[in-house]
């Protein structure tokens, strides 16, 4: 079948990223620890201060694939820098991601035909956080925020339809009814108004009638053989208008349709059904609607996403005091008052990271490390290794300052 939601192929090469064999991955914990597997203890869990599933992705993302163009990276950096020195704005652009939920996961299911109810109306409250953050990201200008504004779509259209649209508690599936907000389809209204009040528009047709005949006797009823009847005493059968169709002679009563009795009782015994129907290919109409402006949808989850770590990584700046590394092509790594990211997030109460200085260079190639077992030699080596990995991630890094060459 077609696969609609993958609309591009983007060719990968190792060769553009900083190359990390599996052993490294595992040693540095960048995802995941050695022992447990878990998140918690990883790189990845230290400095993760995303909002959205989107943004917690992509920053996976990053920390696996670190760049080694370092126009790239500092195009990351510029935008982090920025973010951190704009308190008030980036707290804005959080407040707006808290509560957004996973766009790029439900334009896909959109893109498949998955998509229910429920999920379209979170859809709908994730494009209506939109306008707001366009408008705080016109706080923010510099590297990849410019991207960013480039492509984050506020989609007022597609909200403006959902929330026309959209019941606001639909059930699970969508082939049981009650998914369409009143209002949007004036035959959808009317087959509800019918299945609810049935017995209201037979009091109002009966009512109707007896003024019309000026038969004060006439009733309206219901069996199973004849479905509706207009029920008249035989002493007023010469009264009755013309479409009257005789349907049952009693001793003392004679029972007709009419092409309106007829109707509605088509309407009243169908309504539900036709409903359910209706809201169905309703639905279908709006998902498709959905479904071509998908494209916008992706490009928009990928905004949120770039806006959210770059936010984040500001916030982890700002709490845990990093630095902006100096990023060159030169053959430098020069750290001052160093620290583990992880290891001193762990630490807790009085406890804290004795920093650290590493000074590599054209003349000094080489570091000898010695130190009794359990002195921290392996928590030094792989400190130099993440703090040079988080720089050219696009991250600040914990250090008082930092001048690191690219590592490839």
């Amino acid at each position: 079948d077609q696969v609609s939601h993958l609309r591009e192929i983007k060719c990968f090469k190792v060769s553009d990223t900083m190359e990390l064999d599996l052993t490294t991955r595992i040693n540095l914990e960048l995802t995941s620890t050695i022992r447990s597997k878990s998140k918690k203890g990883s790189l990845l869990w230290a400095i993760d201060r995303t909002k959205t599933a989107m943004g917690g992705r992509l920053l996976r993302k990053w920390i696996e694939e670190p760049l080694i163009v370092t126009s790239a990276i500092n195009s990351r950096l510029d935008a982090v820098e920025e973010a951190e020195s704009k308190f008030i704005a980036r707290q804005e652009v959080m407040d707006g991601l808290t509560g957004l939920y996973d766009i790029e996961r439900l334009a896909a299911k959109v893109s498949l035909g998955s998509i229910n109810a429920r999920e379209m109306l979170s859809l709908k409250h994730s494009i209506g956080k939109l306008p707001f953050l366009v408008a705080s990201c016109k706080e923010f200008s510099k590297g990849i925020f410019r991207e960013i504004t480039d492509i984050l779509d506020p989609m007022e259209d597609l909200y403006v339809l959902l929330d026309k649209a959209i019941s606001e508690d639909p059930p699970v599936t969508i082939k049981d009814g009650d998914i369409i907000k009143r209002g949007f389809s004036q035959e959808c209204d009317e087959l509800y108004d019918i299945a609810r009040n049935a017995k209201e528009y037979i009091l109002n047709l009966e009512a109707r009638e007896k003024e019309r005949t000026g038969i004060k006797n006439l009733k309206i009823g219901y069996n199973r053989v004849f479905g509706y009847y207009v029920d008249v005493p035989r002493s007023n059968t010469t009264e009755l208008p013309a479409e009257y169709t005789r349907k049952q002679t009693l001793a003392n009563n004679e029972r007709y349709i009419s092409p309106e009795l007829k109707e509605l009782e088509d309407k009243i015994l169908g309504a539900q059904t036709k409903r359910v129907a209706l809201e169905y290919e309703l639905f279908v109409q709006i998902r498709q609607t959905v479904s071509d402006n998908v494209s916008r949808l992706f490009g928009s989850a990928r905004a949120v996403a770039l806006l959210d770590v770059v936010t984040s990584l500001a916030q982890l700046a700002s709490e845990e005091g990093y630095v902006r590394p100096k990023v060159d092509n030169s053959e430098i790594i020069d750290i001052q008052g160093g620290r583990h990211p992880v290891v001193e997030r762990m630490l807790s109460g009085d406890d804290r990271f004795i920093p650290n200085d590493t000074a590599l260079n054209d003349e000094n190639r080489l570091m000898v490390l010695t130190g009794p077992n359990m002195a921290g030699k392996s928590t030094y080596m792989r400190q130099v290794a993440l703090i040079a990995l988080m720089a050219q991630v696009g991250s600040f890094v914990p250090a008082h300052d930092a001048h690191l060459g690219v590592v490839d």
